[in-house]
């Protein structure tokens, strides 16, 4: 059975830093690319960053490019999302996804796997 588990979200300064994690089982996790996205209130789901399976290659929306880190850790089955310099449009549910692909780009559509999310509210 397939499990991402969501850590790390909750309430920030603006200006302030978060690491999210994803825990992922049930799957080969190596040979997988990996992603973070958001849903904001009102707004639909999008991508914040994704990672190819052997973390060589990243991919970020343009919002949060320099300003946000995306990495994986293999041995431990986890990909990580280093937030920094946190603005209050940031504020939305975080998803992991996973895809079965091993390369990137990534798509919405084409994401196998989903966790359940994590809040991340930036407050002003």
């Amino acid at each position: 059975q397939v499990q991402l588990v969501e850590s790390g979200g909750g309430l920030v300064q603006a200006g302030g830093s978060l690491r999210l994690s994803c825990a992922a089982s049930g799957y080969t996790f190596s040979t997988c690319a990996m992603a973070w996205f958001r849903q904001a209130p009102g707004k639909e789901r999008e991508l914040v960053a994704a990672i190819s399976g052997s973390g060589r290659s990243t991919d970020y929306a343009t919002s949060v490019k320099g300003r946000f880190t995306i990495s994986r850790d293999n041995a431990k089955n986890t990909v990580y999302l280093e937030m920094n310099s946190l603005k209050p449009e940031d504020t939305a549910v975080y998803y992991c996804a996973a895809d079965r692909q091993f390369g990137l780009p990534v798509t919405l559509a084409g994401m196998d796997f989903w966790g359940k999310g994590t809040l991340v509210t930036v407050s002003s």
